[in-house]
């Protein structure tokens, strides 16, 4: 019989989700729904120096807002929780005693000063990693006890045994191995009596029958930790999946430092959520063809862990920004007018009349020619106020001697003329560059001009029909008053 497959994301609350968390939750939510399986949130707060408080509601708010939502994880009423490992502590020391009783695990009394004078005496002598020297391995049991009773601080460590191999399959990086020696007797139980996230972990995920741990490349390291930890409990491993580094242009790793790594900040800076999953799909995995235009129903039905790279994946801001564009682009005018009239909300325009019939056709206008709704609003002030002032390098290059007499002869026609359609705009041009033997352009650029005050845009008869012929008239009679006195 199969395995049910079920996956975990499992964030530490430190204050906000990271780029890099969202595509591993990403990952881990797309393979559970290919295979109908699980996806599970769980918190692993146990580091209580860095907890924020806070933090919880604003992950389960991003996860959310994109659009991951978990089969179970906190407030769901499933049997596998609590879902806050500061919630589990005494499933955790059930597990630990085991770990004792069986000499997998021992007691650690060592001061802070013992263990910082050992790292400073291994850095003397250069070798290659600091670890614990297993001093209190050796102590008696009565001298455990003794120190236990008399409430001497202490850690529980993992026994590690010296020269094995430690061999486990990723399924991104193949078989993978590591001698014990290069592993350090890695702290269990903290001296605050919470686990450390290695033991958490791999209870964790066990107890929650999770089938494939899924994560980022730093764990690959810990996995053999993990791997001792299961063959010491007698547990089957799950299978591990360790995704490539998400890095800078320069190829550093991504940080902060160098820019926005948390996901609502990419939602303040007005990316769609499903631009920024698209993006974030791509940075380590594709289909194996050219295509780089998903939604998340696509990406479900494609995704498969064998197209998982393992290389470091470059973060490109430019190719977040030209797929934000094209989802806009391919979202139909319905869909876009509640979050344009979201961004008028925010604007100078807030308080001005604009029917829905109105802003539908400006969003036709201007879709194509945008990379944020933001820019339904600032790239075209123009269709809310006329121009409050002229672009000098469009003046220079498109107003000419001719200019006031062809926008001049252009008003009368339009005002002699009843309608207001497409073609009573571009029928009077033509009229009137015709009876000059001028080009259309000739009068098409100083038009836009007078009534944008800018010299890019939608087609110009789209952009005359949408702000109408009374208030095309009344702007190019302002521009024929003005610009000249700026040229």
């Amino acid at each position: 019989m199969k395995k049910e497959v079920r996956v975990r994301f499992a964030p530490s609350p430190t204050g906000y989700l990271h780029i890099g968390g969202l595509r591993t939750a990403l990952y881990n939510y797309l393979f559970a729904k290919n295979n109908n399986g699980k996806f599970i949130l769980r918190i692993e707060d146990t580091d209580r120096n860095r907890y924020v408080k806070g933090a919880v509601e604003k992950l389960i708010e991003s996860l959310k807002w994109v659009g991951l939502e978990y089969d179970e994880g906190p407030k769901t009423n499933e049997n596998f929780g609590p879902y806050f490992q500061s919630e589990r502590l005494n499933i955790y020391q059930t597990y630990i005693k085991k770990l004792l009783k069986d000499k997998k695990a021992y007691h650690c009394f060592c001061t802070s000063d013992r263990l910082a004078a050992l790292r400073e005496e291994q850095q003397k002598q250069k070798l290659p990693q600091a670890k614990y020297d297993k001093h209190c391995l050796h102590l008696s049991n009565d001298e455990v006890q003794n120190n236990l009773k008399n409430n001497v601080p202490f850690v529980v460590r993992l026994n590690v045994e010296a020269n094995q191999i430690v061999r486990f399959d990723d399924r991104v990086r193949g078989s993978v191995e590591f001698n014990t020696d290069n592993i350090d007797d890695q702290v269990l139980i903290k001296s605050d009596g919470f686990p450390t996230y290695h033991l958490a972990n791999v209870v964790d995920d066990y107890l929650m029958k999770i089938s494939h741990v899924i994560r980022g490349e730093e764990w690959l390291s810990s996995t053999p930790k993990h791997v001792l930890l299961y063959n010491y409990f007698g547990w089957d491993l799950p299978e591990f999946a360790h995704l490539p580094l998400l890095l800078n242009a320069d190829k550093s790793k991504l940080s902060k430092r160098q820019g926005d790594v948390a996901v609502e900040d990419y939602r303040d800076k007005g990316y769609l959520k499903e631009s920024l999953l698209n993006f974030v799909a791509l940075l380590g995995w594709n289909f194996g063809d050219d295509q780089e235009f998903y939604y998340l129903t696509e990406m479900i039905e494609k995704f498969s862990l064998d197209r998982v790279n393992k290389a470091g994946a470059v973060f490109n801001i430019e190719k977040l920004d030209w797929l934000n564009g094209l989802h806009i682009r391919n979202k139909s005018n319905e869909e876009l007018l509640p979050q344009f009239k979201d961004e008028i909300a925010k604007s100078e325009f807030k308080d001005k009349p604009l029917p829905d019939e109105f802003l539908l056709t400006v969003i036709e206008a201007m879709k194509e020619r945008i990379t944020f709704m933001k820019d339904l609003v600032n790239n075209s002030t123009y269709f809310f106020t006329e121009p409050s002032s002229y672009d000098p390098n469009i003046m220079k290059k498109r107003w000419k001697e001719d200019s006031v007499k062809l926008l001049t002869e252009y008003v009368d026609e339009l005002e002699a003329v009843e309608g207001e359609d497409k073609e009573v705009f571009e029928t009077a041009l033509k009229s009137v560059t015709e009876k000059n033997e001028c080009g259309a352009g000739r009068l098409i650029h100083p038009t836009r001009l007078a009534v944008s005050g800018v010299g890019i845009g939608p087609g110009v008869y789209d952009l005359l029909v949408i702000l109408g012929k009374e208030e095309v008239i009344k702007r190019i009679k302002t521009a024929l008053i003005e610009i000249p006195k700026l040229i």
